[in-house]
């Protein structure tokens, strides 16, 4: 009987994915969910928007999207595809690897996998932390990936901010300038906590594209684990009835 409330207990395990991970113990914790459709659906948006410009998600098909995230086709064929391109095609841009390595140094990575590559958490900080720095070739940079090669796209969202350093002294006697916070220098057009939101829903939607098939194993798991409860307490049950004149 203890085996089967410990089997029970299971079902009550969230689905979300773990925030930090492997990320590291300084990023700013964020729960994501595939679940959550309004979520996916505002991720997606941002990511039509202000990543397809540059990144490509070529493992991704709209017509896939637009059922996933239950969003009808025409409004994805009016307001998520900017180019020539069908309901069934993957989701492409026109720039070509060698006009990104041109303009940035390297060439634009395809945003596909890149919810499994990198822990929610570091997301959602890389997106959240660039600040100005007139030493790079863009003038920006990064808390969690020092010298990235692309610039702040969601400036006019978040605002535009610059690095607070402070100078520490390690066991080894040596100085560091250390990364301690930011100072608004321009404000957007979000506040900070809408903005904090937005990148959570854009986290959100890098996480499901990396694994869409996320939320039917979710969905056929949950029934999966439903049918062993009820098929657990009917044959314990049964067991019962069938040694009770034994005992």
């Amino acid at each position: 009987m203890r085996r089967m409330v410990l089997f029970l207990s299971l079902l009550s395990v969230p689905l979300a994915a773990p925030a930090a991970g492997s990320a590291g113990a300084d990023l700013d914790p964020v729960e994501v969910s595939v679940r959550d459709t309004v979520s996916l659906q505002n991720g997606a948006k941002l990511f039509v928007n202000y990543c397809m410009s540059c990144h490509s998600a070529r493992f991704m098909r709209y017509n896939r999207l637009a059922r996933d995230l239950d969003i009808p086709e025409d409004l994805v064929k009016k307001h998520m595809i900017f180019n020539d391109g069908k309901i069934g095609d993957p989701m492409l841009v026109t720039m070509t690897p060698e006009d990104g390595e041109a303009w940035f140094g390297v060439a634009p990575p395809d945003l596909s996998l890149i919810g499994k590559l990198r822990d929610p958490a570091w997301l959602y900080n890389y997106l959240r932390t660039f600040y100005l720095d007139d030493s790079t070739v863009s003038g920006w940079n990064n808390k969690v990936f020092p010298n990235v090669a692309m610039p702040h796209v969601l400036s006019d969202l978040q605002g535009i901010q610059k690095a607070v350093f402070e100078t520490r002294q390690d066991r080894n006697g040596s100085t560091h300038d250390v990364l301690v916070g930011f100072e608004l220098v321009r404000e957007g057009t979000m506040t900070a906590h809408e903005f904090d939101d937005a990148m959570r829903d854009l986290t959100n939607f890098l996480y499901y594209m990396a694994e869409p098939a996320r939320m039917v194993r979710i969905t056929w798991g949950i029934w999966t684990l439903l049918f062993l409860a009820v098929f657990g307490v009917l044959a314990f049950l049964l067991k019962k009835e069938y040694w009770r004149d034994v005992h």
